[in-house]
């Protein structure tokens, strides 16, 4: 299975500032050496890429460093030409994962899930989308390639809503957008997902996989004329208990089990799927890892069931072209 990465791009953020830069560095290097597992480096997303998501003029902003105060407030970070490089990084590390997941069933992007950033704007850590930006390149390519519409679905398990997914997608019927966080958590000013799961502080393990398994039942119903060809999962390790920003009590054995639902409700159905990291914010930047690290051991185990397993992506072909 290939994992792609871009943790050799570290930003120069002040003392004490809330971001953990590290945990990527820390996942990466607890993966070396797994069997299996193919770590590539991520390639930059070029400016037409990014463009497939975001307005020239936003785009135009961050490249020259011209965001205005309150807009790089949003964002979280110093602007910087390091922050450029490694926001253009994390969007093609999930163009690598979505292309070899479409080729080979899984594939992972050790970092992403930048679901904040709107087409126009960037917002709580997230510059560009990266899931947003994927989703369009692949629809664009397998057009070209397959003549074919392919359908995407977004399962979006961070704590935090993904807002700025959602707003983007929202008037595409081609990207089904599933949202389960926090109701009273960042951000405070949600969108409308496609479908959104609300759920109380403090949720524990039993009633949030309860709410899994029903958005995920909703999910295939509303796709029973035509399956999604492929899957971004946006694994957030913020659900657990240890998170400093998260509000949920989800154990680590709680996100395990919430990874092999995923995994396996998308194998069944034959659909390809491209995971990010997305949140994680543990008091022990370990549990963190942890977290992820378990994330990624179910997807390459899922990865390896695909692959002893004759599956063909299951787009659906359509006489429209490309969204």
């Amino acid at each position: 299975m290939q994992a792609f990465y871009a943790d050799q791009f570290v930003l120069p953020l002040p003392p004490g500032h809330s971001f953990p830069m590290s945990k990527y560095r820390l996942l990466r290097e607890q993966l070396a050496g797994e069997a299996e597992l193919v770590l590539r480096q991520a390639q930059e997303a070029s400016d037409g890429e990014l463009a497939l998501a975001h307005t020239p003029a936003y785009l135009a902003a961050v490249f020259h460093g011209t965001l205005d105060a309150a807009l790089q407030r949003e964002i979280g970070f110093p602007w910087s030409e390091a922050m450029v490089a490694r926001a253009r990084r994390s969007v093609g590390a999930t163009i690598g994962a979505a292309r070899a997941a479409l080729a080979s069933g899984v594939a992972a992007n050790l970092a992403g899930g930048t679901h904040h950033a709107s087409a126009d704007k960037g917002g709580g850590y997230c510059v560009f989308n990266d899931v947003a930006v994927a989703a369009r390149l692949m629809q664009a390519e397998w057009h070209r390639t397959r003549r074919q519409l392919l359908r995407v679905a977004v399962i979006d398990l961070d704590v935090h809503q993904g807002n700025g997914t959602a707003a983007i997608f929202a008037d595409d019927p081609t990207v089904f957008t599933l949202s389960v966080h926090g109701a009273k958590n960042f951000p405070f000013r949600k969108e409308r997902s496609d479908l959104d799961v609300d759920l109380p502080d403090g949720c524990t393990d039993a009633p949030y996989l309860h709410a899994l398994d029903t958005a995920l039942a909703e999910l295939w119903r509303r796709h029973d004329a035509a399956l999604p060809g492929l899957a971004f999962y946006v694994a957030g390790a913020d659900p657990h208990e240890g998170d400093r920003l998260g509000r949920l009590k989800l154990s680590t054995a709680g996100l395990a089990e919430r990874d092999q639902r995923v995994f396996s409700a998308l194998r069944e159905r034959g659909i390809p799927v491209a995971v990010s990291m997305a949140g994680g914010y543990g008091r022990v930047v370990d549990d963190t890892v942890q977290v992820h690290l378990g994330t990624i051991r179910a997807a390459l185990a899922s990865w390896q069931r695909w692959n002893n397993t004759d599956h063909e992506p299951q787009a659906t072909p359509s006489t429209q072209g490309p969204p």
